[in-house]
């Protein structure tokens, strides 16, 4: 079975790899196509992909991980891009998690002022999430997508396949963004995955491997609406940004201990403190998000010597404006939020709040 979601100028693709690629290729006459992965899914996916694909297409491999999302790394793409000879009707396959696609969209979409690249999502958090909207960058002096652009891929193709190649712990970051999408947007999804979780083992994520499409159908759903609407991030699409705010700035500060956290588990841990009701008493606490988040990602407390790095970094975040450090929050009805000035103490009243919950 194949999904079809049509956004304005590119489609995403959902079911299997051979029902969906090798047609959507057979629609073009590219000059050349040049495959991106990084060292794991140059392993475990592109022996499933390479079937759909072109005679002797080429393939370059980079190291995985957010640490080698940077700018040295771009040079390396590039410089491949520039020995394969590739011209402007030439195509880019990001085959990868959301740190490939990030990257790889980003130096085909400046190569020669832009080549087509299509997104194949191996990750949960990019099927869901981060191969679809055209956000493109890489991380710049610890600040984590501070370099840039809004460009759509020519096609994304989600294949839940790709989930059997993910160790537990992948799995679990990517359904952060699965539970975001169906707090802010999806109010049945979201009464399923609690209804499964309470059958669930701490440390698992409540979804069988057969109700993969359907949960990914409905998250991608949400998504593509907000993305739709807002293509360029001037409003509603902020919502998407939920627990991003303190998240981003756990996960930068944790990237360069011995125990980094992926971007899931931030996501997760950010989505617990930025829900936490206002000083002003707004609104009551989510507990049945926060059993949740603590029983499928732990808990990793927070240093209180880490607050003032903390505070440094969300001074950076995208969302910001005017001096004053902002972050997106649901409110009651489906896609629809409050925009929240955040000052430091409350930051650190909700750091604390989170170090207290078990």
């Amino acid at each position: 079975m194949v999904f079809t979601f049509a956004l304005p100028d590119y489609p995403i693709l959902l079911g299997p790899l051979a029902d969906t690629l090798p047609a959507w290729l057979a629609g073009r006459r590219y000059s050349n196509v040049l495959v991106f992965t990084d060292q794991n899914t140059q392993t475990h996916c592109l022996p499933r992909l390479s079937p759909f694909l072109p005679a002797a297409p080429g393939q370059v491999a980079i190291e995985p991980g957010e640490r080698c999302k940077t700018l040295d790394t771009c040079q390396q793409l590039w410089q491949s891009m520039f020995a394969a000879q590739l011209d402007r009707q030439a195509l880019v396959i990001n085959l990868g998690g959301g740190v490939l696609g990030d990257m790889g969209g980003f130096c085909a979409a400046t190569y020669k002022r832009g080549v087509d690249f299509v997104q194949v999502p191996t990750t949960l958090l990019a099927m869901t999430d981060a191969a679809i909207g055209g956000k493109l960058g890489i991380d710049f002096q610890g600040l984590k997508n501070a370099v840039g652009l809004f460009k759509n891929p020519a096609a994304v193709f989600v294949d839940p396949a790709f989930l059997d190649t993910l160790p537990p712990r992948e799995l679990r970051s990517g359904f952060a963004e699965v539970l975001k999408h169906a707090r802010i947007g999806d109010p049945d999804l979201w009464a399923n995955i609690l209804a499964r979780a309470q059958a669930q083992p701490a440390g698992q994520v409540p979804v069988a491997a057969s109700d993969w499409l359907e949960v990914l159908r409905a998250s991608i759903a949400v998504k593509v609406r907000v993305v739709t609407e807002d293509p360029l991030e001037k409003g509603i699409r902020a919502l998407l940004n939920f627990g991003h705010t303190i998240g981003h700035a756990v996960e930068s500060y944790f990237l360069e201990s011995d125990a980094p956290l992926t971007h899931g588990e931030a996501v997760a841990m950010g989505m617990i403190c930025e829900a936490l009701p206002a000083e002003n008493g707004r609104g009551g606490h989510d507990t049945a998000m926060e059993q949740l988040i603590l029983s499928c990602y732990g808990h990793r407390p927070i240093p209180e010597q880490a607050f003032p790095q903390l505070w440094a970094l969300m001074g950076q975040d995208k969302k910001n404006a005017s001096g004053a450090v902002r972050m997106a929050v649901p409110d009651a009805e489906p896609f629809s939020m409050r925009l929240l000035e955040l000052t430091r103490p409350d930051m650190e009243r909700r750091l604390r709040y989170y170090n207290r919950l078990v």
